[in-house]
């Protein structure tokens, strides 16, 4: 049996292709059940997040090629568009990428905790469409846990890097808490989104979004409780603001000193905190000389940035060394399934009497029997057939004077020592 997992996202392929292969929730399943009816295929799991689309299974020897020619045949695919596209890895490969994806190694913002919660989606998916066995469902548990180790244990998620987040970190230094206040949003792209759901999170008090196209920005507005107005009315409404943020694509400052200084005198000396996120500047950098305005651009935000993700980059050193140590152990794990295993054996031949015994009273019952008699006969005799092999062979043991048999047996079975001429005869 092979492991494989396979796959395409933000390092590989474009955003076109990538949508095309994107799975959305709703047709997971479906697609777990078509990928499992496939020949060779023993085991599924599909990750679709908007960065990434990844199969992974497990597949019969020679069937190892099969997952990649589903996803290309079910996602309407033109194959050798993909092929240049898909990653390929197999068995300790194929954990390694796993755990790293589930650590946020190979997120497009470094140590990022949100992919974790898309791995424990997409193994949910595939538990509850019945495609997981024993080996995807021990790697997903030993995923799971190598991720919490990884994040109790380092730094890797421990300082933001990303814009927005900074931006609004950096203003609830300013004010430290943001639910007293108003803050003012230029711009309706991803960049001012994320802020947004940032500062919603933090509970502020007031949230104004301002567009160049009115419609985009109610759109925005209305999504976390905002008030949406035209880029043409700024000046209106910029004095209501302790904080700004700004985000757009102009070639030319939104907002000019004069207009600040405006508000300034408005809001009679009261602090305004400013955030240009923007290249180039939506904010005119003489604004920063007006007494009680304080302007931070993209550079003020961009050594922080560095000094974040240098440290994330350090911890995802330690990192690798403790994804490195688990592969090893799910690999020992693995390797052994395939070995000869006596204790699959044992629970093989158990699990096959129980089956045969419950059976058997069952029918008792259905034949009229009391419950006390189909209980003791099946109490009775799932007993001895679980006995009747190790009893015979200790017995013979102890015939031919097998000692080392003999003191074997007491470890296993976890009984006291016997002396010789006490043993079963």
């Amino acid at each position: 049996m092979a492991l494989v997992a396979l796959g395409l996202n933000h390092l590989t392929a474009p955003v076109a292709l990538r949508e095309r292969a994107a799975f959305p929730p709703e047709a997971t399943s479906p697609a777990l059940a078509d990928l499992l009816a496939e020949p060779g295929v023993r085991e599924a799991a599909i990750l679709s997040t908007c960065n990434r689309t990844e199969l992974y299974c497990t597949v019969e020897p020679g069937a190892e090629g099969v997952p990649a020619s589903w996803l290309q045949r079910h996602q309407d695919l033109t194959r050798a568009r993909v092929d240049e596209f898909l990653y390929r890895h197999h068995d300790a490969d194929a954990v390694r990428h796993l755990f790293r994806v589930a650590t946020g190694l190979e997120s497009m913002v470094l140590g990022e905790p949100q992919i974790l919660g898309q791995v424990k989606d997409a193994y949910a998916l595939a538990r509850d469409a019945n495609t997981l066995k024993a080996p995807l469902e021990r790697l997903f548990q030993n995923t799971f846990a190598v991720a919490k180790r990884v994040r109790t244990d380092t730094r890797i998620g421990a300082n933001s890097v990303s814009v927005a987040f900074t931006a609004v970190r950096l203003a609830e230094r300013v004010f430290a808490d943001l639910r007293e206040a108003c803050v003012l949003l230029i711009g309706a792209g991803e960049t001012i989104e994320l802020a947004a759901r940032h500062l919603t999170e933090a509970k502020v008090r007031r949230l104004i979004v301002a567009n160049r196209t009115l419609d985009h920005a109610q759109t925005l507005a209305t999504r976390f409780g905002g008030y949406a107005i035209a880029l043409a009315d700024l000046g209106k409404h910029l004095a209501e603001a302790d904080i700004v943020i700004a985000s757009t694509a102009s070639r030319e400052p939104v907002l000019g000193r004069d207009q600040v200084a405006a508000a300034i005198a408005a809001r009679r000396r009261r602090p305004m905190f400013l955030v240009d996120i923007a290249v180039p500047r939506d904010i005119d950098p003489a604004a920063a000389e007006i007494e009680d305005v304080y302007l931070y651009t993209i550079d003020d935000l961009r050594q922080v940035i560095d000094d974040n993700l240098r440290s994330r980059r350090e911890a995802a050193r330690e990192a690798e060394a403790m994804i490195e140590l688990s592969v090893e152990h799910f690999m020992g794990w693995w390797r052994a399934l395939d070995a000869h295993n006596p204790l699959v054996d044992l629970r093989r031949v158990a699990e096959s009497s129980r089956d045969e015994t419950l059976a058997k009273a069952q029918a008792m019952l259905a034949r009229g029997k009391s419950p006390q008699e189909a209980l003791a006969f099946l109490a009775n005799t799932l007993t001895n057939k679980l006995l009747h092999a190790p009893s015979a062979n200790l017995r013979a043991a102890a015939l031919r004077g097998d000692e080392e048999l003999l003191r074997a047996a007491e470890r296993l079975f976890d009984t006291e020592p016997v002396g010789g001429d006490e043993r079963e005869r």
